[in-house]
């Protein structure tokens, strides 16, 4: 059948409308996890009060857009959250008082391996030419791609990528050691007079490669609120910024045993923090305010690796790397991966794990103990209004408007709930799911708008 038969089939099936609620409920969930089984909420006598049972779906909570769209908006939306308290503060875990804290926003890159394609402009928007003499489209597949591959460092490359996150540690020693200089204490010290708070987010380029954006504020020795040291200002800060970066480096080998050091590249984006609440001030000298920080830095936890969904999977199979659907360059960082996981000295990196990931180990988006709040906390307060939402509506329909609220406290959620697949049936399925999805992204930004 084509998918325009199964489509049609779908939508004349006697349980489309109980499928169509199934995945209404997960918001247009492309990849639902299929559960049967039951449901209960009872008061504190064991008296069921609300109980559902028969077969859900439950969101598959994928942050890459690539996957779904639905869960990957939703993970967004957890993460601006989570960045724009640290930012901006005003909730219980972090006071106000962090808008005047020094802090800045950093994006440090991965060095060179190789000539890329590339698509630059001037300051007039004029396509400036590549290495290779011509003028790429910005959806010119080739971007990012070596120019010569024969020469491209892709085993260096590789190396680098699976040790990104511990170069990311080595970093945050080398920038608590540079700030430790500045307050004159020793860096054993550092945590007695100052707390480093952070919080990164991984983003793959073109190349393949993954670069850091990460929002960094120094605290008092008790976090948040408490303030920065004297002696430490934004210019400072951004000052122990550029000489960290400049000295994190970690040293392994290549297959034949030649010596490799791994740093960063010698581009490093470095821009101060405005206090202003519109989602569109970035000023001339490159200043971000918290709103539009929060926003970018949301979008890159929600990005691939720039290749098909073919790599948002692992590999099973070295020889199903020649089918995935990637860039030839991509492939290539796969098989390189494939073929250095195999080797004993590279056993503890685990390579072929994350082949699918081009060496990439890490998590997406991480930070500091201090830094704000956490996605537990943030998808525990979406659960909980949930159930004060049944209960509500249990109250409502049995005593009226006019009945007492059922307290949260005095209630017991229990769950039985069996696995029965991941997935929609077909292609069709899964279209119409993503049709839905956007149809309710449309109806709350509509929501949003009409608020505002």
């Amino acid at each position: 059948m084509t998918d325009a038969d199964l489509l049609s089939a779908r939508l004349r099936s006697h349980d489309y409308k109980s499928w169509r609620a199934k995945v209404e409920a997960t918001g247009g969930c492309a990849r639902p996890v299929k559960l049967t089984g039951r449901s209960a909420i009872l008061d504190r006598d064991g008296e069921i009060l609300v109980e559902r049972a028969g077969d859900i779906f439950a969101p598959c909570g994928n942050r890459r857009v690539s996957v779904c769209p639905a869960c990957s908006d939703r993970y967004a939306g957890d993460a601006f959250h989570l960045l724009r308290a640290g930012l901006a503060g005003g909730d219980k875990d972090v006071p106000a008082l962090v808008t005047e804290k020094a802090r800045a926003f950093l994006t440090l890159t991965a060095p060179s391996f190789g000539p890329v394609h590339t698509r630059r402009t001037t300051t007039s928007g004029r396509v400036i030419p590549c290495r290779c003499g011509g003028y790429h489209h910005p959806d010119d597949p080739r971007l990012g791609s070596p120019t010569d591959p024969d020469t491209y460092d892709y085993i260096g490359s590789v190396l680098w990528q699976a040790h990104a996150g511990q170069l990311w540690h080595r970093f945050v020693i080398a920038l608590r050691r540079a700030l430790a200089g500045h307050l004159g204490v020793p860096a054993r010290r550092f945590r007695e007079v100052a707390r480093l708070s952070y919080a990164k987010v991984a983003e793959y380029q073109r190349r393949g490669l993954v670069h850091f954006h990460a929002v960094v504020r120094v605290d008092g020795p008790d976090g948040p609120g408490d303030p920065t040291p004297r002696g430490i200002s934004a210019d400072v800060l951004r000052a122990a910024i550029t000489t960290a970066a400049q000295v994190a480096v970690i040293a392994t080998e290549r297959p034949d045993g030649s010596a490799l050091l791994l740093g960063w590249g010698a581009q490093l984006d470095l821009r101060q923090i405005t206090a202003s609440n519109a989602s569109d001030v970035e000023d001339g000298d490159g200043a971000i305010s918290e709103a539009r920080l929060a926003g970018y830095v949301a979008k890159y936890a929600t990005k691939g690796t720039g290749t098909t969904e073919g790599a948002d999977r692992p590999v099973r199979d070295g020889e199903h790397i020649a089918y995935l659907d990637v860039s030839p360059h991509h492939r290539r960082m796969i098989e390189i991966c494939w073929q250095l996981g195999g080797l004993d000295q590279y056993e503890a990196l685990n390579l072929r794990r994350w082949a699918h990931m081009l060496g990439f180990r890490g998590h997406f988006l991480t930070k500091s103990q201090r830094y704000s709040t956490t996605f537990r906390a943030i998808r525990g307060e979406r659960r909980s209004w949930r159930v004060r939402h049944e209960l509500d509506q249990l109250a409502r329909d049995t005593w009226g408007e006019t009945g007492d609220p059922i307290d949260l406290d005095s209630v017991t959620v229990i769950n039985d709930w069996r696995l029965l697949g991941v997935g929609h049936n077909n292609h069709a399925e899964r279209e119409l799911a993503m049709a839905i999805a956007e149809r309710i992204r449309q109806q709350r930004t509509t929501r949003r708008e009409t608020r505002s």
